[in-house]
């Protein structure tokens, strides 16, 4: 049964009422008996990571997606929306360690009813020193737990927000179903060549003691020095500049433009270093700048990227000094051989990066080797996104997955792939083609942490007890997922663990991108449902924001071209544009400009958010202040309307006969509409919400302020009754499609509204379809122009709206008055206009209008 129409129809309420009927109703559950091939449409739903609280950007990317849902699921698809969590990984980690004040020591055995220090962290040191250290095992429960609590304030929000997720199609990227995914995957790159593990330079965050992957590196502004530096050649000396004299141990040569005049004669000549006296040579390659410095550098081991190209394609040798507490090793390169070079870089030893360069400095200024004082300078330094100190470089055992920054042929696939998918809008296809094409080494995925998803592999141990690392073993994927920390190797037991002969675990865990970048497996059920697997994919949408195509886009990109024969994982990727503040400062939790949506959702209701976010169009950066949400108060005052208008139309009977729509300015309404109709359609297709909204709220503001006037005392029965009934029947109609078409916009008013005259849900029901039979005649536009003059006329006069009038002239060129001539009652009527003459002329005007005068 239809709802009754209340007194006081009010959004208040709206979301739990609404939210509660739908779950109870299965409104959003994907109907997989239904399902074929061809009437699926399927979303790769971004997993947010749960460590904390959503934040504004989240409401407003996941609006974008939601609305195309609704879209999709009103013209008739079978809608697979899934949602994860992406509960493994750094994030996750730090939030456990600063909420329950520990940190993990794998090295611990397992307290089986350990109970943390506190919960919430509030006021609490977060240094590693005032944490209580606690086995891998305990930390994970910690983590579990604590992931689990976040998801369900997360499920709590989205469900309020109005995301019609299929909410019995979850995941999680840490339960045990994701973990033997992501293994399964990493095995099959083992076997067929395309994951590996090296010793190599490793970008090395020294604060969460992991090594990091190009994709999560972050520029960050930081002031620095250049140290002008005497190298001395049988020529004399050749001055450097350097902003890391601390690395001066580990040079290994000179390196100018190879077409740099200055120092033609040098290459293939060698220089002795200041300080340690190490002979080293002077090479050229044309990544040396010119412009920069003095125009030569010196190489180390390692001080940047540039140093790992340099040391990788001319064939130097490694001198690393650093370690990965960030602080200078102990035993010194075997190149310094002089008794003055160990004394000074025992001075060094053990000293973190800071309190060594001060120590070079002083030496070099001692030696006279540092030529004037150091010149202050502000440049971009390599930070881990999520890391608050520069990252270093050192050389360390890592698990790769090939991606292409090593192979030509694969990365031209690649691109070719990222062609295959219709990018929305157009121009984000550039940054993906940018990060294939940028790419200078493969995949790093090993991380050295503790909440994550286990690399599956041991090593066996040589009779001495010593790893052979070429010579891994795997598990079978029948017996996935494992953790070989705690789970012994096939074929051993455990008492055998770290015994010669025996085996050892591998510890590390996989990057959570590694897992992230299966969500198409993971939702989809890749192996554990394979007809449904067959069913969604490739998906139809992948939505996402700007920020993450070269980690979660990409990474996924590529593991389904080397899993699925080339196939792109998804046709269409929707990419949503960035949140910024006031200033123009993109939003996010490191700035401590992100604004939590919990507190907008309760003040302006979920419709309102829903509408702000959705104005906005894919890829288009939105400002927003919480100081004045201007956007979000015009989404509250549309939805508000929609209930009133409605409530005004449905007060009219439906008329009992065989009648239709025929007065001339109801009949122009329904063709504007019927346009409108097409347009949103349209734009719906082409992914373009923004303009879908646009064109549908300018109707419906047009539909209330100027045909709803005109027609309300026609409808009330103050004409004919074929006049009657056509505006009855014209206002029926109207609200009915101008709902549809808002629905995906702004759920819980237009359900509401639906519900008194429907027994079905409007996010069920079909998508208006445009006729394209009938073309607008102009009749509501000219009457809509002349009613503006009208109440203008009032305004200047500075009369009521409700002041009658004696006489109006209206001059207007000969079709305009054809078209008002059809209305003219109407007109009349809503103006309260006794003698309306219409007069032909060149321009448009309302002219000579007498007020009647109304006693005081």
């Amino acid at each position: 049964m239809a709802d009754a129409i209340p007194e006081k129809p009010a959004l208040e309420g709206l979301e739990q009422k609404w939210g509660d009927r739908w779950e109870s109703q299965g409104s959003y559950l994907f109907d997989r008996a239904a399902a074929t091939r061809e009437n699926i449409f399927s979303i790769d739903t971004p997993p947010p990571t749960a460590s904390g609280s959503l934040h504004i950007g989240h409401v407003f990317s996941y609006t974008h997606t939601d609305v195309v849902a609704r879209y999709q699921r009103m013209i008739g698809k079978k809608v697979f929306y899934p949602i994860g969590w992406d509960d493994n990984g750094l994030p996750t980690e730090r939030r456990v360690q600063n909420y329950y004040g520990v940190r993990c020591d794998p090295t611990l055995p397992y307290e089986a009813d350990f109970v943390p220090p506190f919960e919430g962290g509030d006021n609490k040191s977060s240094k590693a020193a005032d944490q209580k250290p606690i086995s891998r095992r305990n930390f994970v429960e910690l983590c579990e737990k604590l992931t689990l609590e976040d998801e369900t304030q997360f499920e709590d929000l989205w469900r309020k927000l109005g995301l019609s997720v299929d909410w019995t199609q979850t995941y999680r990227t840490i339960a045990p179903e994701s973990q033997a995914v992501a293994q399964r995957a990493f095995l099959r790159n083992l076997a067929r060549g395309e994951a590996y593990q090296a010793d190599a330079p490793t970008l090395w965050d020294v604060t969460f003691r992991t090594a990091v992957a190009q994709a999560e590196l972050e520029d960050k502004e930081q002031p620095g020095a250049y140290h002008r530096l005497a190298f001395h050649g049988t020529a004399g000396d050749i001055h450097i500049e350097t902003t890391r004299p601390e690395l001066l141990p580990a040079c290994v040569a000179l390196v100018a433009h190879p077409d740099d005049e200055r120092y033609q004669a040098l290459f293939g000549t060698t220089v002795r270093t200041p300080l340690f006296d190490v002979e080293v040579p002077v090479v050229a390659h044309h990544l040396a700048q010119k412009d920069k410095g003095s125009g030569i550098a010196m190489i180390c081991t390692f001080g940047d990227l540039t140093d790992v190209i340099w040391w990788r394609e001319l064939d130097l040798p490694n001198r690393t000094i650093m370690g990965r507490d960030g602080r200078i090793i102990s035993e010194a390169p075997a190149a310094i051989e002089s008794e003055a070079g160990q004394a000074a870089y025992a001075q060094l030893a053990g000293k973190t990066v800071f309190s060594a360069k001060q120590t070079v400095v002083e030496l070099l200024r001692e030696s006279g080797e540092m030529v004037g004082d150091p010149k202050p300078i502000t440049h971009p330094v390599k930070f881990f996104e999520k890391g608050d100190k520069p990252l270093e470089i050192v050389s360390t055992r890592q698990w790769y997955i090939s991606n292409g920054g090593r192979d030509e042929r694969l990365r031209e696939r690649l691109v070719a792939l990222g062609q295959d998918i219709d990018w929305h809008p157009e121009f984000m296809q550039v940054r993906y083609d940018n990060w294939v094409n940028g790419l200078n080494g493969d995949w790093l995925i090993s991380r050295q942490r503790f909440f994550g998803v286990p690399i599956p592999v041991w090593y066996p141990l040589d009779g001495d007890g010593n790893p052979v690392f070429d010579s891994p073993i795997v598990p079978t994927e029948a017996q996935l997922p494992v953790d070989p920390s705690s789970d012994a190797a096939p074929g051993f037991d455990e008492t055998q663990r770290n015994q010669p002969g025996g085996f050892v675990g591998e510890l590390d865990v996989m990057d959570t991108w590694a897992t992230s970048s299966l969500t198409p497996q993971l939702a989809g059920g890749w192996e554990s449902d394979p007809e449904l697997f067959d069913l969604v994919f490739p998906y139809d949408l992948r939505p996402q924001g700007q920020d993450i195509i070269r980690t979660w886009l990409f990474s996924t990109a590529l593991r389904s071209l080397l899993e699925h024969d080339g196939v792109a994982p998804w046709k269409h990727a929707a990419i949503s544009g960035f949140i910024v503040d006031p200033d123009r400062k993109k939003m996010s939790k490191s700035k401590g400009n992100v604004v939590t949506p919990a507190g907008m959702l309760d003040d302006h209701g979920s419709d309102a958010v829903r509408y702000w976010a959705a104005s906005s169009r894919l890829g288009t950066d939105a400002a927003f202040d919480p100081q004045n949400p201007k956007q979000i108060k015009i989404g509250r005052r549309l939805a508000i309307k929609v209930l009133n208008a409605a409530k005004f139309a449905y007060s009219y009977e439906l008329p009992s006969g065989d009648f239709t729509v025929a007065n001339p300015i109801d009949v122009d309404m329904l063709a504007v509409l019927d346009r409108v109709v097409a347009n949103a359609t349209k734009a719906f297709d082409e992914y373009d919400h923004a303009r879908a909204l646009e064109s549908t709220e300018q109707f419906f503001w047009t539909f209330c302020d100027d045909y709803l006037e005109l027609v309300k005392e026609r409808a009330y029965g103050s004409s004919t009754a074929e006049g009657q009934a056509s505006a009855v029947l014209a206002l029926r109609e109207a609200i009915d499609v101008m709902l549809r078409l808002l629905a995906p916009f702004l759920p819980f008013a237009t359900e509401e509204v639906w519900s008194w005259t429907h027994d079905d849900s409007i996010h069920t029901a079909a998508w208006p379809i445009a006729s394209g039979t009938t073309t607008p005649s102009g009749v509501l536009s000219a009457v809509g122009e002349a009613l503006i003059g009208i109440r203008r006329a009032k305004t200047d006069a500075k009369a009521s709206q409700k002041t009658p009038v004696t006489s109006a002239v209206i001059t207007a060129p000969a079709a305009t008055i054809a078209l008002l001539e059809q209305a003219a009652d109407d007109l009349k009527a809503v103006g309260r206009i006794e003698t309306l003459t219409l007069v032909e002329g060149d321009e448009f005007a309302v002219t000579d209008i007498v007020l009647e005068e109304v006693a005081e």
